[in-house]
């Protein structure tokens, strides 16, 4: 027979796309998932294909040096049937002088740009044809990839949804804000493929070529490791970000410079749209009462002095954190069932990242030796706060101590709608319950390695001295109860309730000042500072109102809108020093999004809430700068 003539070459991408989940990134070229055939037709331009005469075998090829010997390059021959251990590739008759090719990337495929190139052998002639490039992305519909999610609605949310919520403000008063991932908007695939390549000089070095890609473990520290990469020296407020999009961009066009700059919120969620553009489930998390930086991880302390003034010291305990959790099976644990990883891309403030992944459920059950920087996620969860009295340079006073206050309200958006979820229990057991008790003892000993051999009661006994001895109970409850919601533009009215449990007779007289705070943890300047006597008989109760204006606090929040109130009984006026803060959430004009649903054109509906006529323009801006809208905004 005469030498088969090779027609033209169909790769089928609007069929393979669509098939693949991944015409939402467009069919201009081949985007595929590993452990899924794809087709492509060949067609021929003098004879039909006869498979004895006729050959044909692929070369698949990724990386800047390709060699099979790092397993970055993969010849395999056209055969009969698919073999999904390996590469391999068979075919059928189509049409007249056509066959169908089904090609199959193994589940162990490396994620990234790969080239695909043809030989065909006919009558001992052999000729090459380039198909071209294509790229391989995880597979979460796939059931033996490691990203296997077996919930359709999962899918949709934590891998197709290119628009979230995000959570911040205070475990009381829990506040939301969009974010739009872009994961799949024009070029944001090139750009985390790039985030790949810078990273890999981090990861291995060269010496395992590209072939670390195939794991989603190795995969995520990576991202995690080339997202913290982050320079807090001016540059954009991350207030004003809202969406992945123009970040990943600024990088990319920067020549990969560091995009100044964000905060925990902006990291989680650019990580969040790298994750999954490459096809791992992922979600952004807010943890509320986080500590950082404590000298002592399952403790940190916050400091006051007599007026009430929460003072700046080496802990910081933030009003929020957000991290990222990506869905994957931990198989270098040899644990082959899929769950939520913790990483988190905010840089810790000694210079050290908390990078992941690390397992939520290693996290619960107290088991630290497991995972990557296991202790600092459960010290973020769990750590007790200690509150002191600042009486001179050297000297400071015991004033209260929480066991339950880091690791409140853990949120994340729901699946299917903008409600947040309380993911809480997947961290922590039930407060006091035996579960909970036996995984602190458990985490206490690997956090604080002198303890590995202690029994239960010796580490009862240190943590009943952090309570210290002279902490009785004063006899006085305290708390201070909102009446409105704050908005930017009112004035702010709460209850201060106070009860005497005592039968005698308690003449107090309390310091109370307010102060602006920042998410992390930073108090600033004092602008509010009121002093009360309060006399209360026995067993008696009492309401006292309590109003700070908008023109005392307005031009002091800036950017921010926490403000924490403090009252603090005179430590002058003898007895036992009693106090009681409350963080408050200043609510900014809300935004309220109809989002369209992948691609689709949509109208959004937009209410503000009393908005000042500056905060009105911001809105706007930010709304433009989310990328959602084609053309510019006017609102009369």
């Amino acid at each position: 027979p005469q030498v088969i003539q090779l027609g033209d070459v169909d790769l089928n991408r609007p069929h393979n796309c669509k098939c693949h989940n991944t015409h939402f990134f467009g069919t201009d070229r081949q985007t595929v998932r590993r452990g899924q055939a794809f087709d492509l037709y060949v067609h021929f331009q003098n004879r039909e294909w006869d498979d004895s005469v006729d050959k044909i075998s692929f070369t698949v090829e990724t990386g800047l040096r390709p060699c099979e010997s790092k397993e970055m390059k993969c010849t395999f021959p056209l055969g009969r049937c698919i073999d999904q251990t390996c590469w391999s590739a068979c075919y059928k008759p189509h049409q007249h002088r056509c066959i169908n090719i089904s090609m199959f990337p193994p589940i162990d495929a490396c994620i990234g740009r790969h080239i695909l190139n043809m030989s065909i052998t006919s009558c001992d002639r052999t000729f090459q044809q380039c198909l071209g490039d294509f790229d391989i992305l995880f597979n979460p519909w796939c059931a033996d990839d490691p990203v296997y999610m077996d919930n359709q609605a999962h899918r949709e949310e934590y891998v197709l949804n290119e628009h979230g919520m995000l959570y911040e403000g205070v475990h009381k008063h829990v506040t939301s804000r969009p974010w739009h991932f872009g994961q799949f908007e024009n070029g944001i695939l090139d750009i985390c493929l790039k985030v790949l390549d810078i990273g890999s000089n981090y990861h291995q070095g060269s010496e395992r070529g590209c072939r670390w890609r195939n794991d989603p473990v190795h995969v995520s520290m990576v991202v995690n490791h080339m997202v913290n990469n982050n320079d807090y020296l001016k540059g954009t407020n991350p207030l004003t970000w809202n969406g992945s999009v123009p970040i990943l961009q600024q990088w990319y066009n920067g020549r990969c410079r560091p995009v100044r700059f964000g905060d925990c919120l902006t990291l989680a969620s650019v990580m969040c749209t790298v994750m999954r553009c490459l096809g791992i489930p992922s979600r952004v998390i807010t943890n509320f009462c986080s500590p950082h930086c404590a000298e002592n991880p399952l403790a940190v302390n916050e400091l006051f002095d007599s007026t009430g003034k929460t003072l700046c010291g080496k802990d910081k305990l933030w009003a929020y954190h957000c991290w990222n959790e990506s869905w994957m099976a931990r198989r270098d644990l040899d644990l082959c069932s899929s769950n939520w990883q913790c990483l988190d891309p905010t840089p810790m403030e000694s210079g050290r990242a908390c990078c992941g992944p690390t397992s939520i459920r290693s996290v619960k059950d107290g088991e630290l030796d497991l995972d990557y920087d296991g202790q600092h996620i459960f010290s973020r969860l769990n750590a007790s706060c200690i509150g002191w009295l600042s009486k001179n340079s050297d000297k400071k006073e015991k004033l209260c101590y929480d066991a339950w206050l880091c690791g409140q309200c853990v949120s994340t958006k729901s699946v299917g709608n903008n409600h947040h979820e309380d993911i809480t229990g997947a961290y922590k057991y039930e407060l006091g319950s035996l579960k909970g008790k036996e995984a602190f003892y458990k985490a206490y000993r690997r956090i604080h390695s002198g303890y590995c051999n202690a029994p239960n009661c010796h580490i009862d006994r240190d943590l009943a001295a952090l309570q210290s001895p002279f902490l009785s109970d004063a006899g006085v409850s305290m708390r201070f109860k909102m009446v409105n919601c704050p908005m930017y533009g009112q004035d702010v009215h709460l209850h201060w309730l106070l009860e005497n449990l005592r039968n005698e007779c308690k003449n107090l007289n309390f310091n109370l000042c307010t102060q602006v705070l920042t998410h992390n943890g930073c108090a600033l300047d004092q602008f509010w500072k009121e002093n009360i006597n309060v006399a209360l008989g026995p067993r008696e109760a009492k309401t006292i109102p309590l109003h700070i204006s908008y023109n005392q606090y307005g031009h002091h929040l800036g950017d921010h809108n926490i403000m924490r109130l403090v009252a603090i009984s005179d430590p002058e006026c003898g007895g036992e020093v009693l106090v009681v803060k409350r963080d408050i959430v200043i609510n900014r004009p809300t935004v309220l999004l109809g989002l369209p649903q992948l691609n689709e054109p949509c109208t959004a509906e937009i209410s503000f809430c009393n908005p000042l006529q500056e905060d009105l323009k911001n809105c706007v801006l930010n709304l433009e700068g989310c990328g959602l809208f084609k053309e510019p905004m006017t609102i009369e």
